[in-house]
Parts: C-alpha cells; sequence; structure tokens
C-alpha cells in the first residue's frame, strides 16, 4: 500500500515580496483618501520587484518638495491678487502676473533675483529656503527610498521644477537680472535640494556611516578642530537669535507705529507678518555681525554697531523698527563675547583632543579658528544683498569683517584655554626653560702624563 502524500507546509513569503495594497473599501471617499491610495500604490510599485526602478522614488520626492514649497509661495501672492482686484489701479493685472511674482520669490530663496520697478532685488529671504529645506526633508522621509540613484534623481526632479519655474517667472526672474543670479540659482538650487533630500533619505547615524571613507582620512586633530568651530558658531548664533528677539520685544511701539502708518487691514497685516517670517533668519544674521563688532548696513551711508549707529531712511518693514538705538560706553565689550565662546571650543578641545605633540593644540585651535570664520562669513554673505534701487543696494553685514572677527575672536580664546592647560604643551616649555635657563657647563678634561713620565713611572 502506497504512503498518502505528506500535508504541504506554506512557504512564508519574504518581507521584500510582499507588497501592501491600499484598503479602497474600507477608506471612506475624499480627496486626502484618494491621495493617500495614489501614494500607498506609488511606494507599492517601487518597492516591488516587478515596479517602477528604486530611483522613481527620488523623482517623486523631488517633485513633490518643490511644488509643496512653491505653493506655499504662490498661494499668498495669488490670495492678494484677489483681495486687491476690485482696485482700479490694478484693472491691466491679471492673475498670472501675481503667480509669475510668487514663482519669482520662490527662486529668489533658492539665490535667483527679482527685477521689480527697475530694481533688482538680490536678498535672500532665509525664511522660506528653510521652507524648501523642511519641504524636502519631508518629503524624502515620507516617499523616497535611500540609495544614490534616488538621491541624485531627486536632485534632478527639483532642478526642473526649478527651471520651469525660472520660465513661469518671466523677465521678472532670475532672467531678467543677467547670468550671475541664474548661476547662483543653480547651485542653491542643488544645496537645497541635496541637503534637504540627503537627510530625509538617511538617518544622521546611518549618514555618518556612509560619509567615514570621505571623512576618516582626515586626521583626527583637524575633524577635532572642525568640530570646535561648529561649536563657536551654534553658541554666536544661540547669542544672535536672544539679542534679536530682545530687540523685537524693546522696539515693539516703533513697530507699532510703522503697522499704524501703513493703514493695512487684516488680509494686509497677514501678508506684511508673513512677509517678516520670510527675512526672519536675516534678521537674526545681522544680530551676528553687530554682536560680532562690525556691525550691519541698511542702506549705503548707515551703520549698526556696538561702537557707532549711523541711522537713515528705511524701508516700510515694522521689523526693522526693531534695530538698536544704542551704542558707544559698556556695549563696545559687546564683541568679547566671540573670544568667550573661543574659551568654549578650546575648553572642549582640552577635553577631546589627546596631544602626543606641543603643536597639535595650536593646530586645533587654528582649525576651530578657520572652520568658525568661514561659516560665519557664508551665513553673512546670504544674509545680505540688495533690496531696492540706489542706497538700499546695500543691506547686511561685510562678510570678510564679520568672518575674519570671528575667526581671530575664535582663535586667541581656544588657545588661551586649551594651550596652557595641556600637559604636553607644559612639559615642552619646562624642559625648554630648564634648558635655556641653566648654564652650560662643559667637564674639564683630566692632564694626561707625558710619555717620558710614564716610562719613568
Amino acid at each position: 500500500m502506497s504512503r498518502p502524500p505528506a500535508p504541504r507546509t506554506p512557504v512564508p513569503a519574504r518581507a521584500a515580496d510582499v507588497v501592501r495594497e491600499p484598503d479602497v473599501e474600507a477608506a471612506p471617499p475624499g480627496l486626502g483618501n484618494r491621495v493617500g491610495r495614489v501614494r500607498d500604490v506609488v511606494t507599492a510599485s517601487v518597492a516591488g520587484h516587478g515596479g517602477a526602478p528604486r530611483w522613481f522614488s527620488g523623482v517623486f520626492a523631488g517633485v513633490q518638495a518643490a511644488v509643496l514649497s512653491l505653493v506655499v509661495v504662490a498661494v499668498p501672492a495669488l490670495a492678494a491678487y484677489v483681495a486687491t482686484s476690485a482696485d482700479p489701479t490694478n484693472a491691466g493685472v491679471e492673475w498670472p502676473r501675481a503667480v509669475a511674482v510668487g514663482a519669482g520669490i520662490w527662486a529668489l530663496a533658492h539665490g535667483g533675483a527679482l527685477t521689480a520697478g527697475g530694481a533688482t532685488i538680490t536678498l535672500v529671504p532665509l525664511g522660506i529656503t528653510v521652507l524648501a529645506l523642511f519641504s524636502a526633508h519631508a518629503s524624502a522621509r515620507r516617499s523616497a527610498l535611500p540609495g544614490l540613484g534616488s538621491w541624485l534623481a531627486g536632485i534632478l526632479a527639483y532642478a526642473a521644477v526649478t527651471a520651469l519655474v525660472v520660465v513661469l517667472a518671466g523677465s521678472a526672474g532670475p532672467v531678467g537680472a543677467g547670468p550671475g543670479p541664474l548661476l547662483r540659482l543653480a547651485l542653491g538650487t542643488v544645496l537645497v535640494a541635496g541637503t534637504g533630500l540627503g537627510t530625509g533619505m538617511v538617518r544622521a547615524r546611518r549618514l555618518r556611516e556612509l560619509t567615514r571613507p570621505w571623512w576618516s582620512p582626515v586626521p583626527p586633530l583637524v575633524r577635532s578642530g572642525a568640530v570646535a568651530g561648529v561649536l563657536v558658531v551654534a553658541l554666536l548664533a544661540g547669542a544672535a537669535s536672544l539679542l534679536a528677539g530682545a530687540w523685537v520685544v524693546s522696539g515693539r511701539a516703533a513697530q507699532g507705529d510703522v503697522v499704524a502708518g501703513l493703514g493695512v487691514d487684516l488680509f494686509g497685516g497677514t501678508l506684511l507678518a508673513v512677509a517678516q517670517v520670510a527675512v526672519a533668519p536675516n534678521f537674526v544674521l545681522w544680530a551676528l555681525a553687530w554682536l560680532v563688532g562690525p556691525g550691519f548696513v541698511i542702506g549705503e551711508g548707515t551703520l549698526y554697531s556696538p561702537a557707532e549707529i549711523v541711522s537713515g531712511p528705511l524701508p516700510a518693514l515694522p521689523l526693522l523698527g526693531a534695530l538698536p538705538t544704542d551704542a558707544g560706553g559698556l556695549l563696545r565689550w559687546v564683541p568679547l563675547v566671540v573670544l568667550v565662546a573661543g574659551c568654549l571650543a578650546g575648553w572642549w578641545l582640552h577635553r577631546r583632543l589627546a596631544a602626543t605633540r606641543a603643536w597639535e593644540p595650536f593646530a586645533a585651535s587654528a582649525c576651530a579658528a578657520v572652520t568658525a570664520g568661514v561659516l560665519v562669513a557664508v551665513g553673512t554673505m546670504a544674509a545680505g544683498g540688495s533690496v531696492g534701487p540706489g542706497r538700499l543696494a546695500v543691506v547686511g553685514g561685510s562678510a570678510v569683517l564679520v568672518g575674519g572677527s570671528v575667526l581671530l575672536g575664535t582663535l586667541a580664546g581656544a588657545v588661551l584655554t586649551s594651550v596652557p592647560t595641556d600637559p604636553v604643551v607644559r612639559r615642552a616649555v619646562t624642559q625648554r626653560l630648564r634648558r635655556g635657563g641653566a648654564p652650560s657647563v662643559e667637564p674639564t678634561p683630566q692632564a694626561q702624563p707625558a710619555p717620558a713620565e710614564q716610562a719613568d713611572a
């Protein structure tokens, strides 16, 4: 008799082969649920073996990031057009013009330029730039699959949307300002898309492992100095944020007078508040330039610094009512905050760096100073630009002066803290002092007897 066949045990499917299908029947009808079903289908097709390639998720995330941040900027511009469409002075303005202005402002946040009334505006609204970075990060975190191909495809897709926005903006955008703004726009687009999508695709711990082949050949001395420089920048940025908040609180009366003088309604006040939020990071970086010492300008011929204030006519922006009005006296000592930040960085280097030679603490302090100076100079350059014709073509701080002040202050503070407390340096100094302070005494050679005397002996 033949034995009956053994029952087959079902083989569990692999996790990579399981594709979650969207629950269409359980979801109630609605636009949000439709979008969710589309996203599930796209994600499932990308994750499956027989679906779209892996880089397609990067393209989807790049387009989504650019469109979301663009909509946030373009919708208020279109709403402003709708609110003012009944004004007879706006009879010849059509709604595509409002969308083009919003697209130009979005491109301006990526490093482009905006042309209006014969004036070229190059001041980057860093608030919108931060919004674009967050949008790219969130889109990649939600929709993209990690991988080099996905990352590069997302950057290219973001750049394609940016090119479409430039065409949409027309002569009011970077095209009408020349090749310089177009080059800055291309660089800014790559930086925003690459940073936002990269941080969204890869976690911080995983990013460290992926980038290890790039930074591991760098000597630990240089790496520690660079981290100390970033620490200095973080301390200065925090102090500048507190200072900017104090300016806003103390200048609320002047800001209220500006708002009353403009006579805006509820909708206009909302748009004005959005515009001020867009330049709030710029205001913080101006406060950092004031804190460091060289200060900043709001128009040619003006100066706002701890040692001197030279004011002039200002644009009708309530945030500018919070600019400082006092200078001199004890405020001249404010730039010592850079020295304090450098001392803290030097203390961190002393605890972090295990020096084996006497020159290493000096080199680490120099690396920290260069890193802090370069980062602050780049931030100061990004926060400045032109906001109008004539004297308003110069706004912000000097990148060379502000960055140089941070470099020198950080170097002095780090050396004062890390060098004297290092045991290797103290040992080398002690040996040098002992060697240089005691007179060198050569041993006196003993007299040798003559050959005749040796023979007589």
